[in-house]
């Protein structure tokens, strides 16, 4: 198993910490990695545009002239697609963008995330954060102690202090545990762990805790 040093919110040592290899050392999977992402951005789609077709355009409930004689095409409504006003055929409706991705390839592919930033020494293990006052900048001292420019942060207790000090900060994603996911982790360029989170995290994807 690989050993990495927790430090406190001082950037001290104070312990290290085994991380498990099925978790913390997978293998990089990058077609996974592409195929989650791709899920949880068509998931966030609004999936809102509408527009009316022929049934429920307004009017046309009278046939517009009659049927033989005028030369024209025979015609029984005017919110026909051809008319003017009329409805649109195949247009979009509401719909989900949402896919299936197998539970194990989304577990496969967050390992392989996790792993990546620990391969790259992008990874910080706390023994806890908490701060006694909820201001932003017991965060930004707290980033900037750790030269962090952008980070997940992951605590098993989103709230309180932590919580209200970390949200006017852009560069910042404050997770639970059960949260994370590959998309925030790609998406910033460090990842922050309690020790508490490390074993929850562990448990979560299937290693020996």
């Amino acid at each position: 198993m690989t050993k990495v040093n927790v430090y406190n919110l001082q950037k001290q040592p104070v312990g290290e910490i085994e991380l498990d290899p099925h978790v913390f050392g997978a293998e990089f999977k990058q077609h996974l990695l592409h195929l989650v992402v791709r899920k949880q951005l068509a998931k966030r789609r609004a999936g809102t545009a509408s527009v009316k077709h022929r049934a429920e355009v307004r009017g046309g409930g009278k046939k517009p002239f009659k049927q033989k004689g005028t030369g024209r095409a025979r015609a029984g409504t005017t919110r026909a697609a051809q008319w003017r006003g009329g409805g649109v055929v195949f247009g979009p409706t509401p719909r989900s963008y949402d896919f299936k991705v197998n539970k194990k390839e989304m577990a496969a592919a967050l390992r392989s995330a996790i792993s990546r930033r620990v391969e790259e020494g992008a990874f910080v293990v706390l023994d806890d954060l908490s701060f006694d006052t909820a201001k932003t900048k017991n965060f930004t001292e707290f980033l900037a102690r750790f030269e962090l420019k952008d980070a997940v942060v992951v605590v098993t207790d989103v709230s309180g202090n932590v919580k209200l000090s970390a949200r006017n900060l852009q560069n910042v994603t404050l997770l639970p545990p059960v949260g994370v996911n590959v998309y925030d982790v790609l998406k910033r360029s460090r990842l922050v762990l309690t020790t508490s989170a490390v074993q929850a995290i562990t448990a979560r994807l299937g290693g020996q805790s």
